[in-house]
């Protein structure tokens, strides 16, 4: 598949971005939003499918990633820098869309959050995977309440200091890294203590594959995370209370655009920080108004898109239908 997939190289917003794109040209654009430790090819299966299906598939490697620019600086990983990138992006790949589709996960899933809420008028609607809104909680900041919760060893704790996991990652070994990663399945949340495994497991633990991942698949993500290092994509947690700070204007803002959530039972992300109890004491609804579906999917981990590839691409193409009978109408026209 990979080799019918157009691969360009764009400068946009002070940086070259990787993008893969597969479909007709002038179709409805799908914007595809990776996540940690992914890549655009986290989203092969979608681009296949919904490119076949009448789609123009855009998936990048976010700056940090794979082909596209890491800058050195820590502070080039905020929210808003990543969401001008890919407003430049669909500037360029979509010129002639006002509105595009989107599709995020993990960390992609967060910036796709954020790209509806800072510019909702470029999205017409949002299928996210894994990752619930976060709404500002003006009274506190994320990493020190992550600790309290949490404490030291949590992953997101132990990625704040620039540098360190990385060296570790570099004892542990790249490739072996990406497979605790990727075959994570405990339904609770990582911790990293120091000098031992994930979740103190031994170091030296063999990791098998499930059938979803290939060896040829953790050889493609390991030789560009191998050349690129982990830095750029850690450098998103280490920006988790510079964008707190610098979304103040949006506290208590709703994302308005359509939305479609989907997540595995078996989700690290389903299973910590209250996640069951915002989507059930409507927490979620409140501050997603225009929600349309929630899917839990049972057995199902945190990679949602690569372990069950067929059923998301349905999933996204069922609802991105609803909105593109309407797409070729004058607004003023539509109810």
């Amino acid at each position: 598949m990979a080799s019918s997939v157009e691969h360009r190289t764009i400068n946009v917003n002070g940086i070259n971005i990787h993008v893969a794109i597969k479909g007709p040209e002038n179709a409805p654009v799908i914007l595809f939003v990776h996540g940690f430790p992914q890549l655009w090819y986290s989203w092969r299966h979608q681009i296949e499918a919904l490119s076949s299906l009448g789609y123009r598939a855009v998936a990048p490697d976010l700056r940090g990633y794979g082909d596209t620019d890491a800058p050195a600086e820590v502070t080039s990983y905020t929210v808003l820098h990543v969401v001008g990138d890919l407003i430049g992006l669909l500037d360029v790949v979509a010129p002639n869309q006002e509105s595009v589709f989107v599709v995020g996960h993990d960390w992609g899933a967060l910036i796709a959050w954020h790209l509806a809420l800072f510019r909702p008028d470029r999205v017409k609607a949002l299928v996210n995977l894994s990752v619930l809104f976060n709404p500002r909680n003006p009274s506190r900041k994320v990493i020190a309440t992550l600790k309290a919760v949490y404490g030291d060893d949590y992953y997101i704790n132990r990625f704040q200091e620039p540098g360190e996991i990385e060296a570790e990652f570099a004892e542990i070994g790249t490739e072996k890294v990406i497979k605790e990663f990727l075959t994570y399945r405990t339904p609770a949340p990582i911790f990293l203590p120091k000098g031992q495994g994930f979740n103190g497991k031994p170091l030296d633990t063999p990791v098998v594959l499930p059938s979803w991942l290939s060896e040829e698949d953790v050889k493609y993500y390991t030789s560009k995370f191998e050349q690129k290092g982990f830095t750029g994509g850690l450098n998103y947690y280490r920006n988790l209370d510079r964008n707190w700070e610098l979304t103040a204007p949006w506290t208590g803002a709703q994302i308005k655009v359509p939305v479609k959530f989907i997540v595995g039972d078996q989700d690290l992300t389903y299973n910590s920080l209250g996640a069951k109890d915002y989507i059930a004491k409507g927490g979620f609804k409140r501050d997603v108004p225009f929600l349309q579906d929630i899917v839990v999917m049972e057995g199902v981990g945190h990679f949602i898109n690569e372990e069950k590839p067929e059923e998301i691409s349905k999933h996204i193409y069922d609802f991105f239908q609803k909105f593109s009978s309407l797409s070729w109408f004058p607004s003023c026209c539509v109810s």
